[in-house]
This record gives C-alpha cells, structure tokens and sequence, in this order.
C-alpha cells in the first residue's frame, strides 16, 4: 500500500503536460501571371521562386491564374474567398477580372496584394487599382546598373539586404505616385536615365482598410530573380503582407 500511495503522490505532483498548440494553417495564395499588354518571359522564374519561398517558410502554399478562365474562377468574389493573398507577378494591361471592384474590396476587407515589376502596368484606365498599388508605371529606359538604397532596414522586406547595393535591371519610373500615400523601401537618389538627383522608389508598402499592399518594381531580368538578396526581400514582403512577419 505504500508504495501504490507513493506512485499516487509522484503521479499528482507531476506537472501537467502543456497542450498542443496547433500549428498554423498555412494561408492560400492566388498567383496571377495574365498578360494583355508585354509579356515577360520571367513569368515563369517569378512563379517559381514564389512557389519556392512557400515551401521553404511552410507560411503559404501557392495557386495559379494563367489564363482567363483561371481568372473567370479563382479571380470572382466567390473564388476569392479560399485565399488570403493575391500575388501580381508582371501583370500587364486590362486583366479580364469578373468583378474588379470585388478584388479591392477583398482586399481592403483584410488580404494581402503583392505586386511584382509589371503590376504597376496593369489596369492603367482603372484609377482605384492604381491608388491601391500605390504608383502607375510611367516608363523606362534600357536596362541599367543603378544603386539601390535601403529606406527602412527594419521592414521584414528589407531587412538583412545591404544599406545600398549595386542592381542591374530594367528600372521603372512611374507617375501617379504619392510618396505620403506609401512606405517607401528601396529607391534610387539619383535618375536612372539622366544621372539627375531626386527621389525614385522602386519597392514601398502601403495598406488600404484592413489589407496590406507589398510592391517590388525589381524583378525584370532572370538573374535578378535568382539572386538570393531579391529571394529574400521577395519572402519578406509575402510574409509581411500576410500579417505573418
């Protein structure tokens, strides 16, 4: 008897074990490459290194819209709804949406809008996507080997890059762009064209409602994809879009 009273004690005072904290259900993204303006053949290398930054980070898992039909249903507000994100992946032109006042209302009502290079290419007669995004794309001249300049080192996107760092890529100029509407990340002080001093962005957040708003304008070229510092400020600015960094 003693011994079974000496088993009841030790089983009492033994802590309880803690519960289980589920782990977090990775969220549902929607990739759109349609193009109805340029085609960048990069589409594809953009496709892929988000489907890769899924996998690694185990935060999100990846859907496409390639075509219009993809766009007819996974783009209408029914279709919506089984995602936490969309990602513009050089979009360009007049997309064929189902309803494109329902994409800003989800997105306002809480997702997440990553905008990749061409986004800022899309919907150019469609001022309430160009005020979400936060610039319009302007022009550009030939590809250029510009220095970067780090805004925010502190953002999840730009966090671990380099204070300022040397890119050679197609670089954007835009209009329709309001430096207060946004938070800017990465930019040039100097015209890519002209040598000019000033202010460009290149990469800024922004958030409208309750939704978040990531935009890189880098992102042309295939070794610019594949480099590793743009993998990682790709997977910050997903991440923080998310709500998840």
């Amino acid at each position: 008897m003693l011994t079974i009273s000496l088993l009841v004690a030790a089983l009492l005072a033994a802590p309880s074990p803690s519960p289980t904290v589920p782990a977090r259900a990775p969220a549902h993204l929607l990739v759109v490459t349609v193009t109805k303006g340029y085609h960048h053949d990069t589409v594809t290398d953009l496709e892929r290194l988000v489907t890769e930054v899924g996998a690694e980070t185990g935060a999100f898992d990846v859907d496409y819209a390639r075509t219009d039909a993809d766009l007819a249903e996974k783009a209408s507000a029914a279709g919506l709804a089984r995602y936490q994100g969309v990602v513009f992946a050089s979009t360009t032109g007049d997309l064929p949406l189902p309803d494109r006042d329902a994409l800003l209302a989800w997105i306002a009502a809480g997702h997440a809008f990553i905008g990749i290079h061409a986004a800022t290419d899309t919907f150019h007669g469609f001022p309430a996507y160009l005020d979400m995004i936060g610039g319009e794309f302007e022009h550009h001249g030939p590809q250029a080997k510009v220095h970067v300049l780090v805004q925010d080192a502190d953002h999840p996107a730009t966090r671990g890059l380099e204070p300022a760092f040397d890119v050679f890529d197609e670089v954007y100029q835009f209009k329709r762009f309001d430096p207060d509407r946004v938070h800017v990340l990465l930019a040039l002080e100097r015209n890519p064209e002209t040598g000019a001093p000033g202010s460009f962005p290149l990469a800024w957040t922004r958030e409208t409602g309750r939704g978040r708003v990531f935009y890189t304008a880098l992102g042309h070229r295939p070794d610019v994809i594949a480099a590793p510092w743009y993998r990682a400020h790709l997977r910050g600015g997903i991440l923080w879009a998310l709500g998840q960094s």
